[in-house]
């Protein structure tokens, strides 16, 4: 009986900090845009990969070497 002296604060103080850390959350802006994170990962933005074998191109246009 006597560790419930103990932990009922514990656990009291851990849930204001969780609620604390919501709020500093929300207030932060955290929470205003849940739609276009999930999406970006989506999106094929990078360029394409050489194929095996195949010399890289250079960039400047010059082709000796």
């Amino acid at each position: 009986m006597r560790i419930l002296v103990v932990l009922i604060p514990i656990s009291l103080v851990l849930l204001g900090i969780a609620v604390w850390a919501f709020i500093w959350a929300v207030r932060r802006g955290q929470f205003d845009d849940l739609d276009t994170p999930a999406v970006d990962v989506l999106a094929d933005e990078s360029k394409p990969l050489p194929r095996r074998g195949a010399a890289p191109a250079s960039s400047n246009g010059d082709h000796t070497g």
